[in-house]
């Protein structure tokens, strides 16, 4: 009887079995299918992107790889604005154009955002001066520069001055990062960029496109300049090359710090008037130290984003020291 039931059973088993089997491969199909579908609606969006929405500016070799430069305007000292963690040239569109009344100014984007192409070499401060003085000459734009750094640019900006005084004849730290603790322990090197990140991944496949807003706290800009801003802070490369920034923030810190002083030469610090906390308000009054003329500015209108929210506060700072520049060298 046991026998019986044992043979009667076990076919059954088997026809469960494979049927199962069939369900999960039509599922794995149709998973892989609709990435491949994905991938290529991805591709022709990329596609579409770049014929719809060229460089303003120019793409400029640095060295096997090319990074966008956009400036406008005449006169001297040269602008030169280095943008925040995660983000690109086009959030400036409120300031250059001002700026550009006054003197020549220049937005550039990172290697791997907006409309530059992904450097081989580890996102640290260091890496950035490095880059950027060598956008700076290929492109045949002279100093003297004012540079103007931003959230994380702040500490490109501030090496960059160090590495090469010569060309800086002044420096605006607008929001800009805070330094590591002067005990804080050795980081670890920043990996080489380029890897394969789930982020970058679901980029890859759309899904950020779909799915993510990118705009954050730039909603501020004009229409046009968003449409162009969002189409690049999503594409694979981008999403890519945030992590890898983000994955050099402690190396370039420890860069940033070794810079304790840049002397005689001026330093304006523009810092938010909102969502202060008493640490930030500390950091942003260290920044006073690297310079025996400095001075130090507030938006009060504005968050960490002072460039977007409050654009005219970042505007005066940078003219004015474009005119103190300008008065010291007529002295």
């Amino acid at each position: 009887m046991n026998d019986q039931n044992q043979i009667g059973t076990a076919p059954t088993s088997r026809r469960r079995g494979k049927g199962c089997l069939r369900w999960l491969g039509a599922g794995v199909a149709v998973f892989l299918g609709l990435m491949l579908v994905s991938y290529i609606y991805e591709s022709i969006a990329e596609a579409s992107d770049d014929r719809t929405y060229p460089p303003p500016g120019q793409l400029v070799d640095v060295g096997g790889y090319r990074l966008h430069l956009n400036c406008t305007g005449s006169g001297s000292p040269t602008v030169v604005i280095d943008a925040g963690h995660a983000d690109s040239s086009a959030s400036w569109s409120w300031v250059q154009p001002e700026v550009a009344r006054t003197t020549r100014v220049c937005t550039y984007d990172r290697a791997g955002m907006g409309w530059s192409e992904a450097s081989p070499y580890p996102r640290t401060a260091r890496q950035f001066a490095k880059e950027l003085h060598t956008l700076l000459a290929n492109a045949n734009e002279p100093g003297p520069y004012v540079l103007v750094g931003h959230s994380l640019g702040g500490y490109t900006v501030r090496v960059y001055a160090h590495d090469y005084p010569d060309e800086v004849s002044g420096l605006v730290l607008i929001d800009a990062q805070k330094l590591p603790a002067p005990d804080a322990a050795t980081p670890q090197p920043a990996p080489k960029p380029g890897g394969n990140s789930l982020p970058a991944l679901l980029a890859r496949v759309g899904l950020v496109r779909l799915l993510v807003d990118p705009l954050g706290s730039i909603r501020n800009l004009p229409p046009e300049e968003k449409q162009t801003y969002q189409p690049y802070a999503v594409a694979p490369r981008s999403v890519q090359t945030v992590l890898d920034e983000f994955m050099g923030i402690a190396e370039g810190g420890m860069q940033a710090r070794a810079v304790t002083t840049l002397g005689a030469m001026p330093v304006i610090v523009l810092s938010r008037g909102k969502d202060q906390s008493a640490d930030w308000t500390a950091s942003q009054a260290s920044f006073l130290k690297l310079s025996s003329d400095s001075q130090q500015i507030f938006a009060d209108q504005s968050g960490h984003s002072i460039h977007t929210e409050q654009p005219e506060a970042a505007v005066a700072a940078i003219v004015k020291m474009v005119e103190m520049v300008r008065q010291s060298t007529q002295k």
